[in-house]
């Protein structure tokens, strides 16, 4: 069996697996990708083709309690440091704190170039006009989907590179 007819076979067990332990459709879809590319590292250590389905599930399972994990680490050590859309528009009368401050804008900033042309278009659309993500769907002519997507990995990349300068 190729692997398109596996990814065709088993996508929305994946999938099924995957949001019931993330509870976030997005980052489903991301544990089911990630679990497709790791079955196709390892396909050749699979003998029992009767037992690829329980095989796949189990590397879904495992996968989206990983994502889970790494979301709350993530998360936790963020929100504990600070809030980057905020800091763009605060002001301290510290002048080391306002230093902080301009020094996390410029490495925001440089990484906000270093992102493709639609995807800096729909986080400066967000972060510094203040749109919807159904409006940037509409002034960009995509779907609200792919914006609410393009939106999550940006800040999910962001938070990591931010997290790895900050908090290691």
């Amino acid at each position: 069996m190729d692997m398109r007819e596996i990814c065709r076979l088993y996508n929305k067990r994946l999938y099924h697996i995957a949001y019931s332990i993330t509870r976030d459709h997005y980052l489903a879809q991301d544990v089911v990708q990630e679990s497709l590319l790791k079955a196709y590292k390892k396909m050749d250590s699979i003998d029992d083709q009767e037992k690829l389905g329980a095989w796949l599930s189990a590397i879904a399972t495992r996968t989206a309690i990983d994502f889970v994990r790494k979301e709350r680490r993530t998360n936790a050590r963020i929100q504990d440091s600070f809030d980057f859309e905020n800091c763009m528009e605060s002001r301290y009368s510290d002048p080391g704190q306002e230093a902080e401050i301009n020094l996390l804008q410029e490495q925001i900033y440089a990484y906000v170039d270093s992102l493709s042309y639609e995807q800096k278009r729909v986080f400066l659309l967000k972060t510094k006009h203040g749109l919807k993500e159904r409006e940037i769907a509409d002034i960009l002519h995509l779907n609200p989907n792919t914006v609410k997507t393009k939106l999550y990995r940006v800040r999910q990349h962001l938070r990591e590179i931010l997290a790895d300068r900050y908090l290691a």
